[in-house]
């Protein structure tokens, strides 16, 4: 792979192991330095991407490093090879096994397509789209989503380990992971304890077969396993809740910029049509289209219904949340919004009241039990409003008849 930007390895002793692995999978220009030349190094070739084998006496330059590499403007991975200390800043680990690099060129080269796609979205970015696109809001790990896979003792520490900082989903066996990796975005997976080595085999053998998730991060904590499994974000890791987090949440921070990037470049490409935070609709566009498909409807007859799904007090990340799983789930036809106070409004075209209903129930059973809140034992059930429209309904009518149907049950309630 050539980029035109070079890749520079820093290391104490020159040339390093994973240096000859990175050029023997054409991986190219390479540029080597030591430590005391690394910060001068990527100040004069504003690398594509920088490589580091540290000890803890080069944390000194290691932290400076990572801060000036943090600040540049498109992404700039840093991977750390081996790390023995926790790692500063975005960087991201890779950890070798038996001295094999060969998946040090695959994490690689998903990281610099990482940074290629930051760079589109920034050649794009005009002063109009600037402000509806969220690439300036915080760590991306805020909007990430994390499947914990496990049913062990150590079950408990992993949650409360990832639930301090991202959203989790928790799968208690192989089956129930497969239906949320089909239903849903996520950000990294991490398999714990409670699995045979078999089982946890033909998973990960799954999911290299499968190019949707082959760069997806997944963490293991089952031991004896070799990492052989063609998925560039493999770790094998041991050791306390706090060690497996430290070794999964870079991974997963730099999935959720490359998530995030994706969100901002469909919105661009619908000339600010589409909410980069949720892939919905924004809501002036919601409102034109929901204008046009009533006068429509009205016009050449068929059918056309309106959902709201509101939810109980939950934080803005778990309402983002709640917004991407709907807007996976809506069939082609079909157009929603997240509105102001945190519902989501779907309208379905062609469609009459009683298959609406049945639509919005199958919704509602996804979102129920695969959006993440606060608590991670509480339920996040929906609120579920119907509307459907009248021969006398013109858009703001229908809409006010849903907003009527929701005012009843919170009265009744």
């Amino acid at each position: 792979m050539s980029d035109q930007a070079p890749i520079v390895i820093v290391s104490a002793r020159q040339p390093t192991a994973f240096s000859s692995a990175l050029a023997a999978s054409n991986m190219f220009p390479l540029i080597d330095a030591t430590w005391d030349e690394a910060l001068d190094a990527v100040a004069r070739v504003q690398p594509a991407a920088v490589l580091v084998s540290a000890t803890g006496d080069d944390m000194t330059t290691f932290q400076a490093l990572a801060k000036r590499l943090s600040a540049k403007q498109p992404y700039v991975p840093l991977i750390a090879i081996d790390p023995v200390t926790s790692l500063p800043g975005h960087t991201v680990p890779f950890t070798q096994t038996f001295g094999n690099f060969d998946r040090l060129g695959a994490r690689l080269r998903n990281a610099l397509r990482v940074r290629t796609l930051h760079a589109t979205v920034m050649r794009r970015l005009t002063a109009e789209n600037v402000q509806r696109t969220s690439l300036q809001t915080p760590d991306p790990l805020e909007d990430a989503t994390v499947m914990l896979i496990g049913r062990g003792a150590g079950y408990p520490a992993l949650s409360v380990a990832f639930g301090e900082r991202v959203g989790v989903v928790g799968a208690l066996s192989i089956e129930a992971a497969a239906k949320h990796l089909n239903s849903r975005d996520l950000d990294g997976i991490v398999i714990g304890e409670g699995f045979s080595q078999r089982v946890v085999d033909a998973f990960l053998t799954v999911l290299a077969e499968d190019a949707r998730f082959r760069n997806l991060p997944v963490v293991v904590t089952t031991p004896g396993l070799a990492p052989s499994y063609e998925l560039a974000n493999l770790e094998m890791s041991s050791g306390d809740a706090a060690n497996v987090a430290a070794t999964a949440l870079p991974l997963v921070r730099q999935h959720a910029f490359e998530a995030r990037l994706s969100r901002a470049l469909k919105s661009i490409d619908s000339d600010g049509l589409l909410d980069s935070d949720t892939g919905l609709l924004t809501r002036a566009a919601f409102e034109r289209d929901f204008a046009t498909a009533v006068y429509q409807t009205q016009s050449r007859g068929g059918g056309l219904s309106v959902a709201r799904f509101a939810f109980d007090a939950v934080p803005e990340r778990a309402r983002l949340d709640a917004a991407r799983i709907l807007s996976r789930l809506m069939r082609q036809m079909d157009f929603g919004t997240l509105q102001t106070d945190g519902s989501i409004v779907v309208a379905f075209a062609e469609t009459d009241l009683r298959n609406a209903h049945m639509i919005a129930k199958r919704v509602s059973s996804v979102i129920k039990h695969t959006m993440h809140g606060p608590k991670r034992d509480a339920r996040n059930d929906p609120y579920v409003s119907l509307a459907t429209l009248l021969p006398n309904d013109n858009a703001k009518s229908l809409l006010a008849r849903l907003q009527d149907d929701v005012t009843r049950r919170a009265a009744a309630s």
